[in-house]
């Protein structure tokens, strides 16, 4: 009595057909990629200008920039080494509202990320947001709801020292009810760590953005 039995593909046919499988899929990837980046980019851009507009009312409009050892000037798509991002908001007739840049550093569950204000003519940073945190719910997430704490970054002393090269006064935080100088802030009782973590973030930030900013902000006047 014959058997019969099915021929069994060679490894060579094997190789090319995952081959295959794989480029076709390597194809896929790369298109959704393509064609999803421009909206995923456009997605982001507004995140950020709602974000830069909630700590700069009345802002209209935003802009990227750089700050670098050679002056101010618009993001590219390289920065130049050293440079320090930030973005500039403008008011409906093109003046300058003020200053918001990024500051982050490690809370009690992982980076805190927040945006912040700087006011030039006050020399100072007047408002918060959080951009990204993942702080104890009803405990630490309450760096962007605890009017109290809201209340530091209404005139937070951001002044330059004398030479510009660094702040006149690090931006520090105060134990709860401690707090009795511009430049230092009174963190929420019970959430030391991640009010550290804030002010960390912002005087990390503003030591490095402030001294290549300031000399060059008649730059930034009208956008240009």
């Amino acid at each position: 009595m014959n058997v019969l039995t099915q021929p069994t593909p060679s490894s060579a046919a094997m190789i090319r057909t995952l081959g295959l499988v794989a480029t076709v899929c390597g194809i896929l990837i790369v298109s959704a990629y393509q064609s999803t980046r421009e909206a995923v980019a456009a997605n982001k851009r507004i995140a950020l200008e709602r974000a830069v507009f909630k700590v700069i009312p009345g802002a209209a409009s935003v802009k990227e920039f750089v700050a670098g050892t050679a002056g101010v000037q618009p993001a590219g798509a390289t920065p130049p080494l050293g440079a320090v991002k930030f973005y500039a908001a403008y008011d409906q007739a093109g003046a300058l509202k003020g200053i918001a840049a990024e500051g982050a550093a490690k809370g009690y569950a992982d980076t805190v990320r927040v945006l912040y204000a700087y006011d030039p003519e006050k020399q100072a940073i007047t408002g918060i947001g959080v951009v990204s945190m993942r702080e104890t719910p009803g405990i630490g997430d309450k760096i962007h709801s605890d009017p109290a704490f809201l209340k530091n970054f209404v005139a937070l002393d951001a002044q330059l020292a004398a030479d510009l090269k660094s702040l006149a006064h690090a931006i520090k935080v105060m134990k709860h009810g401690a707090k009795q100088n511009p430049w230092e802030i009174d963190a929420i009782a019970g959430a030391t760590v991640t009010s550290k973590a804030v002010g960390k973030g912002i005087n990390d930030s503003a030591q490095k953005l402030l001294p290549l900013l300031v000399p060059h902000l008649d730059t930034l006047q009208g956008g240009k």
